[in-house]
């Protein structure tokens, strides 16, 4: 029994030690295996690390520098520089018409013509009376030659030479008369040609050939016709109160210009000067009234159209400029992307100054040659690197010109 039971005792720890030394083994392979997967884990994450950035693509241009001009931009229209409404001088029938409606007329030119032969006659008749009258006064003075003669010998009385100087005088008074007459009767004939009194443009016919018009005094007769001298031409414009201190600092000054432009025609704008402003406020408005002379030959100008008006008071010397897209609003107010040498952004707070077409005046924050980002600047930040394409300046980047 005691043999038995230690073979049996022995045999069971036998098996104790076999299996035991097999889980060991299966727990170490266990753990070998996940610090296996823990560190194929670790070099597949440090293949996998997040790579920096790309540049962040940008159009670019450099800050440049010139003069520019100060200026207030404003609505106004053009006026005529002289308008003449053309009126009949004698009274009578219209016989004739020597114009289009609409057509450009010079000083002198015969627009109507009034049926002369009325005062035609009664300038014969004067012409007549002037000739007897000088006639006469020639007889006469012969008569008093004669009459001085005499008297020299003593041989008329003073009365007869007093009575023939006092009809020579009489004589000369009767042909100045008769002159007067003569001109007033050459006058209304002259005046039978209704002539242009400017050089411009003719409006509509108020009257027809046949009908009878009447003469006038203080302008009371009919109106024949209105024209209109639109070369040179005003621009009638207004400054606002508050732009007064401003005008008034350059008004007089060597740059002061008035620019005009209409809307939507092929002509450039043109330059005039400034001729006139007002001297008071008006009321209603708290606006004063200005003038300005531009040169029209070409009559790209008419009378009450609307236009642009660039009163231009000074030339600012040396002005830095960026294309206006380059400005951007922020929080803190206006600020442009500069481009540092190692193509980083700076975000530089500026000071805009006035428009200059496609440009901006910047006055402060930039200097001339650094270069701005002018398009792209969508979730741009300070330091962000970029790949800059430079633009020209004054050409619309990409995106502007898909908009327009």
């Amino acid at each position: 029994m005691t043999r038995v039971n230690v073979a049996t005792r022995e045999a069971v720890v036998h098996l104790e030690h076999r299996f035991g030394r097999k889980r060991v083994y299966i727990f170490g392979g266990v753990i070998a295996l996940v610090v296996l997967l823990l560190l194929l884990r670790a070099f597949a994450g440090r293949q996998k690390a997040t790579p920096p950035p790309a540049p962040r693509p940008v159009e670019v241009t450099k800050v440049i520098q010139k003069d520019v001009p100060l200026y207030l931009d404003e609505i106004g229209t053009c006026t005529a520089f002289e308008t003449v409404q053309v009126q009949a001088q004698v009274s009578g029938q219209i016989i004739a018409r020597n114009f289009q409606d609409g057509a450009d007329v010079k000083k002198g030119d015969v627009l109507f013509a009034i049926d002369p032969k009325p005062f035609q006659a009664v300038l014969d008749q004067a012409q007549g009376q002037l000739a007897q009258a000088r006639s006469q006064l020639v007889l006469d003075q012969i008569s008093l030659t004669r009459q001085q003669n005499l008297r020299a010998r003593n041989v008329t009385s003073p009365q007869d030479l007093d009575t023939a100087q006092g009809t020579v005088n009489n004589d000369e008074a009767k042909v100045k008369s008769a002159e007067g007459t003569v001109a007033s009767a050459q006058w209304n004939v002259d005046n039978c040609s209704v002539r242009s009194p400017i050089d411009g443009r003719a409006g509509l016919r108020l009257v027809d050939v046949g009908n009878m018009v009447a003469s006038g005094t203080g302008g009371s007769g009919a109106v024949l016709v209105t024209i209109q001298g639109i070369d040179p031409i005003y621009t009638d414009f207004t400054v606002a109160e508050p732009d007064l201190p401003l005008v008034r600092k350059y008004l007089g000054g060597p740059n002061v210009k008035v620019v005009t432009d209409a809307a939507d025609d092929h002509f450039p704008p043109r330059e005039g000067t400034l001729s006139f402003i007002d001297n008071a406020v008006q009321p209603g408005s708290g606006t004063v009234k200005a003038r300005g002379v531009t040169a029209n030959p070409d009559r790209a100008f008419w009378p009450a159209q609307f236009v642009h008006v660039r009163l231009v008071l000074d030339v600012l010397k040396n002005s830095k400029l960026v294309p206006s897209g380059a400005v951007q609003i922020g929080q803190n107010g206006p600020y442009i992307f500069v481009v540092k040498s190692d193509s980083t952004l700076d975000l530089r707070q500026v000071k805009p100054g006035q428009r200059q077409g496609d440009l901006t005046v910047i006055t402060e924050g930039v200097n001339s040659g650094e270069t701005v980002v002018v398009a792209g600047q969508l979730q741009l930040a300070p330091g962000t690197k970029v790949a800059a394409r430079e633009v020209e300046q004054g050409a619309s980047p990409a995106k502007s010109q898909t908009l327009n």
